[in-house]
């Protein structure tokens, strides 16, 4: 499917409360407030988007909305924070440079970020008639395996995949691993969160534990929640494009003709690809949003233009050189790959 083409019907179509939008970067920044609270530096470097409430420690009690001035997302209501790790490239030289990240379809001059989505249904379906419940305040999850180096491994977390994208349209097919030719406009890394809560739990310790998978079949198919995590929530999805256009020359790929793209935590198969997720919506907002007729601009939410959403940044708390060709992936982690 084009991106075009969903876009188009989506329009046509009775939607009801899907919402696409951007969120310019915030900081990229060796800080994990999920895994590693209090950690600066953090293992492996995180690309930040959302509210600008956003410290090293991140407790749950803590008031996203009220504290948070500014946030990059395009729905002023929505200050919650949203990361993933960082992806790099490494040159024949054994050096390594930062892939900047280029703007999706339709948000032209955001500043890096991301593109997040809430869905009650399968991103395919125009209807979107299911009821979710949206999450909570203090409420967070985590989806994949930093650790994960094989496909068996990466399977577990059935929607953490790879666009190879010939344009800037193209949405299919997806991969599990890091693409191993170049991609023309570059490489897209979606996650796709676990839409079935257990009602109870706002985190658990491993922040998965009190979400799942449905029951049987998947969430696109409408399959039901199991009697474990009986809420069916929103499907929470990233889609950050890395833009690898400047890195396609196949003369500075390796010479044994692998892909030479590595992410921040050492990872060169893509396997470990992970998103994180603190949920800091104002109020009501999301719960009115999925219960309102919407899609992309939305009656029950503030949308700021995106040269406002650029402006809203904080300082790194690890100072250290991320932009330079530099000679380790910053804290310098063990690399999948033997060179």
């Amino acid at each position: 499917m084009q991106l075009g083409s969903f876009a188009a019907l989506a329009l046509a179509a009775p939607v009801n409360a899907l919402i696409r939008f951007s969120c310019s970067q915030l900081v990229v920044d060796r800080i994990d407030p999920l895994v590693n609270p209090g950690m600066a530096p953090s293992p492996h470097l995180h690309q930040i988007i959302g509210g600008n409430s956003l410290n090293v420690t991140m407790d749950p009690a803590k008031d996203m909305p009220g504290e948070s001035t500014c946030t990059t997302c395009q729905f002023t209501e929505d200050t919650s924070n949203y990361w993933t790790a960082v992806l790099f490239f490494r040159a024949r030289n054994g050096t390594f440079k930062r892939v900047p990240i280029r703007p999706n379809v339709g948000f032209d001059g955001a500043d890096g970020g991301m593109t997040v989505y809430y869905m009650q249904n399968g991103l395919a379906d125009y209807q979107q008639r299911s009821k979710v419940t949206a999450f909570k305040p203090g409420f967070r999850m985590l989806i994949g395996d930093v650790m994960a180096r094989t496909e068996d491994q990466a399977n577990k977390y059935k929607q953490v995949t790879y666009t190879c994208l010939q344009d800037m349209s193209t949405r299919f097919p997806e991969t599990k691993n890091l693409p191993n030719k170049p991609c023309p406009a570059g490489i897209m890394a979606n996650i796709r969160f676990p839409t079935c809560w257990d009602g109870k739990n706002l985190d658990t310790a491993d922040h998965m534990s009190h979400m799942s998978y449905p029951a049987n079949g998947t969430f696109d198919s409408q399959g039901p929640c199991p009697a474990t995590h009986p809420v069916p929530v929103p499907q929470l999805m990233y889609e950050t494009i890395w833009d690898t256009r400047q890195f396609n020359d196949p003369k500075d790929w390796p010479e044994d003709g692998s892909q030479p793209f590595v992410w921040s935590m050492g990872d060169h198969t893509g396997y470990g690809s992970h998103g994180d997720y603190l949920f800091g919506w104002k109020g009501d907002a999301l719960q009115r949003t999925m219960d309102t007729p919407c899609y992309v601009t939305c009656p029950t939410l503030t949308t700021q233009s995106i040269a406002n959403q650029n402006k809203c940044k904080i300082d790194r708390t690890v100072e250290e050189d991320i932009d330079s060709w530099l000679p380790a992936i910053p804290g310098n982690p063990t690399i999948s790959k033997k060179y």
